[in-house]
């Protein structure tokens, strides 16, 4: 073939290939240049809902004025929608809402249509902080008490929580390894069951978000026994932690923004910087406290590191609950 044949030939090919990715090119040019869905794996009204909401609402101004709506995708205790965020096309139009218990432990049950490694962490913007409450008449009123108790009465405390298999069930079985007691947990069909039969006397002890245990705790219905953090918070300074008694442990359940693995890696930048500006900015701090929510921004690394650590510690525990794979199809 002569050479100025071959000239046009290849000339011919590259401008083709040049058109072949100027759509993706130009699409991550403009972004966002369309409306940018969340989607919320819980019903409306909730409290991870009502965050995302606020979320979403000071998103906009940090990208350029784009709009940003949340879709609620609730089911199979969360992992439906987020089935639905993580299987989205990657292009950073659908994201979702990254809560505890779909991403770091339905997985290990079975029957999600994903699994850890599916997900792109793009910023973690809070923790629930868990808090364990003696009951009214429980025999025992603070930590020494409790873990005395627990100790010489193996398996007779009866702790509530707001569902079995769920985060405070497994938090109250990793603390039980942790500090060498055992407890037996009372499931219940949501928080305000197990705060109502713990305030009746009909438990010793339930785990509970201390925005949930407040107006019990107010009442003087309850006692708080411990946070399950490393340093007392500043709205509860005389409830400990058990950090402070000698035993390393701490547990919250969380919540972030994630996506598709795939997105362009300029996208994934605008969004990550976006979350970093709406999550520290004033206006949506003030409304998260608000609400009592517990902000805790976390960058994709600190927020997957985050998520594969509680991941593996409840994989152990669902494995020795003899529960792993159960809802296997």
């Amino acid at each position: 073939m002569p050479p100025k044949n071959l000239n046009k030939l290849l000339a011919a090919l590259l401008a083709g290939s040049m058109l072949s990715l100027a759509p993706g090119a130009a699409q991550a040019q403009n972004f966002p240049s369309q409306t940018i869905e969340i989607i919320v794996p819980y019903a409306a009204g909730g409290g991870t809902d009502l965050s995302v909401r606020v979320l979403a609402d000071v998103l906009q101004k940090h990208l350029d004025g784009a709009t940003v709506v949340v879709r609620n995708e609730p089911g199979g205790g969360g992992a439906i929608g987020t089935g639905s965020a993580v299987m989205a096309k990657p292009d950073g139009y659908t994201l979702g809402t990254g809560a505890q218990g779909p991403v770091a432990l339905l997985p290990h049950y079975g029957a999600t249509s994903y699994g850890i490694d599916d997900i792109d962490f793009l910023g973690l913007m809070g923790r629930n902080l868990q808090v364990v409450l003696a009951c009214a008449d429980a025999p025992f009123s603070n930590f020494e008490e409790f873990i005395a108790y627990a100790k010489d009465n193996p398996g007779a405390v009866l702790i509530g929580n707001s569902g079995a298999g769920g985060a405070n069930h497994l938090s109250v079985e990793a603390f039980a390894k942790a500090s060498g007691t055992t407890f037996e947990n009372v499931p219940f069909g949501g928080a305000s069951e197990a705060l109502t039969a713990c305030a009746g006397g009909h438990i010793d002890a339930v785990t509970a978000t201390p925005a949930e245990a407040r107006p019990h705790l107010e009442s003087g219905a309850v006692t708080a026994l411990f946070i399950m953090e490393r340093e007392r918070i500043g709205s509860m300074p005389d409830v400990p932690t058990a950090v402070e008694h000698g035993i390393d442990f701490t547990w919250s359940s969380w919540k972030g923004i994630i996506a598709p693995k795939g997105i362009p890696e300029d996208v994934r930048a605008t969004l990550v910087e976006a979350l970093a500006q709406t999550i520290n900015d004033p206006q949506f701090l003030t409304k998260m406290e608000e609400m009592g929510e517990f902000v805790d921004y976390r960058d994709p690394v600190g927020f997957e590191t985050l998520a594969r650590q509680d991941s593996a510690v409840a994989e152990g525990i669902i494995r020795d609950l003899g529960m792993y794979g159960m809802n296997k199809q």
